[in-house]
């Protein structure tokens, strides 16, 4: 399910059409780039979300609200949103964004990725139950059964088997309903997990993973789910994500209670925090497993 979606407000145009904003730097390629065009690809409540007309990735951008989920490819407004309708004309580049008569300047720049500095294997798997725990307590659970293809995923990815990672994630893509599909949710938190983790712990056969599943969600993504998913899903297998799944990763390398982070990321939408936490639980475990495992030839 699409994130940001549930408190209606009132949309309204900055004075003099002009306002400012603080970009993920997820999207420096598209906002340092030549001006290109592109559209209104939905608009909500708190976010309006723009197609550039382009193969670079990323290439859905969301403008959001301060009340918003701050998602991986996201400006973030100083500003009320810009009026605007599906399907209008817009423009991203030259280190700004046109949605009608406004121009949104990015003046600050923030991380989807930033590092959580070095962790042990055995630091991972004793927050493992933790995190469980804390999941099998709340009544959200994610919006697809993970016996299915998420169980071919998860053993997938402990056993180190890129048959069966990657058998299953062609099979969740784009797999549930919404803007964000539950399987693309599950997927996008496997690959935030194995890479910021593998990276962390110096797990390199996790890293390795990780990279063989962002190379099949490059080549597949764009026919095999909706737009806006397909980006978030370039934004995981870089291993950059929403507010609340970072703070997440943070909690586990003890930089914050791990209660309130997960609690947090849980109650993101209908499904989608569920679906992510299952994809970081998932992801996480096979790091531990991998944990000391040499790295194979590619």
């Amino acid at each position: 399910m699409t994130l940001g979606t549930r408190t209606r407000i009132r949309h309204r145009e900055p004075a003099q059409g002009k306002a400012s904003g603080a970009a993920s730097t997820a999207l420096r390629p598209a906002l340092e780039s030549p001006r290109r065009p592109a559209r209104v690809l939905a608009v909500f409540p708190l976010g309006v979300y723009l197609e550039i007309r382009t193969d670079v990735e990323p290439f859905v951008v969301a403008v959001v609200t301060g009340e918003a989920t701050r998602l991986p490819n996201a400006v973030v407004l100083g500003d009320p949103l810009p009026a605007t309708s599906a399907g209008d004309e817009a423009a991203v580049g030259d280190g700004c964004i046109e949605i009608g008569r406004v121009t949104v300047r990015v003046r600050r720049w923030w991380d989807p990725a930033p590092a959580l500095g070095p962790l042990g294997v055995d630091r991972l798997a004793q927050m493992l139950p933790r995190f469980a725990q804390i999941c099998d307590d709340s009544a959200r659970r994610p919006g697809l059964d993970p016996d299915g293809a998420g169980a071919l995923l998860a053993s997938g990815c402990a056993e180190g088997s890129l048959t069966s990672a990657i058998t299953a994630a062609e099979q969740l893509m784009g797999l549930g309903p919404g803007l964000t599909p539950s399987g693309d949710d599950m997927l996008a938190g496997v690959m935030v997990a194995l890479r910021q983790f593998g990276r962390a712990a110096g797990v390199g056969k996790a890293v390795w993973m990780a990279d063989w599943l962002a190379a099949t969600v490059a080549f597949d993504a764009r026919t095999r789910t909706t737009p806006i998913s397909a980006t978030l899903l370039h934004c995981a297998a870089q291993g950059q994500a929403c507010a609340e799944a970072l703070a997440v990763l943070r909690g586990i390398a003890g930089h914050h209670p791990l209660g309130p982070a997960v609690r947090g990321l849980l109650r993101l939408g209908h499904t989608s925090g569920a679906d992510l936490a299952w994809g970081l639980r998932t992801g996480l475990a096979a790091v531990a497993r991998l944990g000391g495992s040499p790295v194979p030839g590619r």
